[in-house]
């Protein structure tokens, strides 16, 4: 039986190793689901439109990255995440923009997001959209993770890539944090703005145009890249919401989730991502989150071929080498930011990860194109 969404996804053949190819005129099944590493375009169709902007034909360049070019006729076709970062890395590169994936969200709008922002639209409020979008990002996204976090009076949604030997990292997590300031926008109405936005980046040589799309403070070379607002606005309510249409789109949600093809070590890995860097990560935190005893949640990892501290050790390192290439943060900062007493603990674990120190490794790495 087809769903009430969209119509069935009718697979093309194609040989292996190429990429996956959604016609135009179809939608992804609510039974069709991502398997780790992978993405619904969404968002990141708008390249080919930016690229176009600076007088670049989008064609050559999708097909140099390892993509056929018809994928961005519809924003539900699905793309390896190692070929979306090689495709920000080339575009950055021709177009010598370093704020190439700040581009891309500025013109992108909720309705990128698909299923994900309709359901957003149609929730009761702020703070249950953004919860919806957290909870439920996978569905459409097995490349970036998502949190939202409530301190005192503060909100935080924080965004981060947590693929290993991401390049373009920051790129991709920028597209997703300035989309979602326009997604906000248009739950809140035109005059809502963040009370600041954080980002994990070196400076650029012009920040204004940052400052012009988010109409708040920008502070580079942080530890994440995340909106800041008050907590008060997540108790706004969503105007035009439609309770039998989030119903209905719940259920999609729940049916697409549901036949993820996900394996327990995946989900430890993204709740990793966020939470070690706010220290909320030890076994007995990660079992509460997931409702099971950790003796359970240890005896899961093992049988899928993982340990609990090897995965975080392995989070831990992409974190580092992320800061160690994208900021200008000390080795002091960084090794705060993972929870290291100090820096010299930090130093000895990542040369057992790397076989070098964070200052060999960051001296070692190329510089990046108008970075």
């Amino acid at each position: 039986m087809r769903d009430n969404i969209g119509e069935a996804l009718q697979e093309t053949v194609r040989e292996p190793g190429q990429p996956i190819l959604i016609p135009a005129t179809s939608h992804v099944k609510s039974r069709q689901a991502l398997a780790p590493g992978y993405i619904h375009l969404g968002v990141s169709r708008e390249i080919a439109a930016i690229l176009c902007d600076f007088g670049v034909d989008p064609d050559p360049l999708i097909r140099e990255a390892g993509l056929d070019p018809r994928l961005f006729e519809d924003s539900q076709s699905i793309v390896a995440f190692t070929a979306l970062d090689r495709l920000y890395t080339l575009c950055v590169a021709r177009t010598r923009c370093p704020h190439f994936g700040l581009l891309v969200g500025q013109r992108a709008t909720i309705r990128s997001l698909d299923l994900i922002g309709r359901l957003m639209q149609h929730s009761e409020t702020i703070g249950t959209a953004l919860h919806s979008l957290v909870s439920n990002l996978r569905v459409q996204d097995r490349a970036v993770v998502a949190s939202l976090t409530v301190s005192d009076d503060v909100a935080l949604l924080t965004y981060a890539a947590y693929q290993l030997e991401s390049v373009s990292a920051e790129q991709i997590t920028e597209a997703a944090v300035a989309v979602s300031f326009n997604a906000l926008r248009t739950l809140c109405g035109a005059e809502w703005r963040p009370t600041e936005v954080l980002l994990a980046r070196m400076p650029p040589a012009d920040s204004g145009c940052y400052r012009r799309h988010f109409l708040a403070p920008v502070r580079f070379n942080q530890e994440s890249t995340t909106l800041v607002f008050p907590a008060k606005d997540l108790k706004r309510k969503v105007i035009g919401a439609d309770p039998l249409l989030r119903n209905m789109l719940e259920e999609q949600v729940r049916r697409q989730g549901g036949d993820a093809h996900v394996t327990f070590s995946d989900d430890i890995r993204r709740l990793l991502r966020i939470r070690i860097m706010s220290r909320s990560c030890s076994v007995s935190v990660l079992a509460g989150l997931l409702a099971m005893h950790r003796r359970t949640l240890s005896r899961r990892l093992k049988y899928s071929g993982s340990g609990y501290r090897s995965i975080a050790n392995e989070i831990r390192f992409e974190i580092a080498r992320q800061l160690l290439e994208d900021t200008n943060l000390s080795l002091g900062e960084v090794s705060a930011a993972l929870g290291y007493s100090e820096a010299s603990a930090f130093t000895r674990a990542f040369r057992r990860w790397s076989g070098r120190t964070p200052t060999a490794w960051r001296c070692e790495r190329p510089s990046q194109v108008m970075r």
